[in-house]
């Protein structure tokens, strides 16, 4: 059976992949009218911002590192977003990852047990919202943003608390080197990515492969069709939590094996917080689809590691540099944010 050209397209999503590379354009074109209103130099500093993220082997490491945690809990919210929920509660489960690879990888100083845990952890956090969701009609976004808040302030009593390390106020103990993810080469990228990009495969493959993902994506455009086919759209729901659950955990667990040089999480939960937030922003650009979001995650990441190369180079401040990158998220994200209420709105109808 031959496939035309027609459906080829369709399949490649040729049409949003255009219209993120034009949401880019015009997010930078902004970005750079800002810094002439303000007198910079736009032209040297977006060459900073290159040149910083990509320009050199440390550069790009980088940009992959900082790439990967907002890699797995875009996955969260993109999934949810397929089965047709607003799921923002990939940041409480990032931290349970967090903390549960410092402590089994301290009770049995092994990689792997360190990052099984994580995802257990972090799909065991996301089990209250789905139960809310699913027996009480709880909108999800009410139920994830109190166990945001209830995570973070749990999780931050166990790192000034129990998991402090007494030789170092400023961290908790330290991951085993046993359990550390390896680093790639001479950079300071663990193969943590390699791990997150894996995760990402893993999801499309579930969702637009296997039976369970066609009931949650199913679920997720009409309920009541689903439900007509025999699909249980409640327990889309529940898979679709959980799922996302293990990707943020997973994610949590990944940050601190694979956190050169520290591989712990520093006081105040400093390098934890927000990294869930991020992947909302993620996995919008994404055009929330698994594989868009391997390259929105590294987008992301070459914004972040540029920052200092931007700053260098054109002398921009650190607020300025803030505000332009907002920018740029912000007009990339309409796309996806515009498909997302699109998708509602199909939802909702009768």
């Amino acid at each position: 059976m031959r496939t035309s050209g027609s459906e080829i397209l369709k399949k490649l999503n040729v049409k949003a992949f255009v219209e993120s590379l034009i949401a880019i354009f015009v997010g930078f074109l902004i970005g750079a009218i800002v810094m002439y209103a303000f007198g910079y130099d736009a032209v040297k500093a977006y060459e900073g911002l290159f040149k910083g993220a990509l320009g050199s082997i440390d550069g790009i490491a980088a940009t992959l590192d900082y790439s990967t945690p907002i890699m797995l809990t875009a996955l969260t919210f993109a999934i949810g977003a397929r089965t047709g929920i607003f799921n923002i509660g990939a940041e409480s489960s990032f931290y349970f990852g967090a903390i549960a690879a410092v402590i089994f990888t301290n009770i049995w100083g092994n990689l792997w047990f360190g990052l099984l845990m994580g995802m257990i952890l972090g799909a065991l956090w996301a089990l209250p919202a789905a139960l809310l969701k699913v027996y009480r009609g709880v909108h999800e976004v009410i139920s994830t943003i109190m166990l945001n808040w209830i995570g973070w302030y749990f999780v931050l009593y166990l790192i000034v608390g129990p998991y402090a390390n007494p030789n170092d106020p400023n961290k908790t103990i330290r991951i085993p080197e046993a359990a550390r993810l390896p680093l790639i080469g001479d950079t300071t990228l663990s193969w943590g990515f390699l791990i997150a990009v894996l995760a990402s495969l893993f999801t499309y493959f579930l969702l637009w492969h296997t039976g369970l993902g066609f009931g949650m994506r199913v679920s997720g455009q009409n309920p009541r069709a689903a439900e007509y086919g025999g699909i249980n759209p409640k327990m889309a729901i529940m898979w679709s939590f959980i799922i996302g659950g293990i990707m943020s955990g997973l994610g949590g667990a990944i940050k601190i094996q694979g956190g050169y040089p520290t591989y712990a999480i520093s006081q105040g939960g400093a390098n934890i917080y927000g990294l869930g937030f991020d992947g909302i922003g993620v996995s919008l650009v994404g055009r929330n689809h698994p594989l868009g979001i391997i390259l929105s995650a590294i987008f992301f990441g070459m914004l972040r590691a540029g920052t200092s190369a931007m700053q260098a180079t054109a002398h921009v401040p650190l607020e300025i540099v803030k505000v332009i990158q907002g920018i740029i998220v912000i007009t990339v994200a309409i796309p996806g944010l515009l498909d997302l209420i699109r998708a509602v709105v199909r939802r909702g109808s009768p």
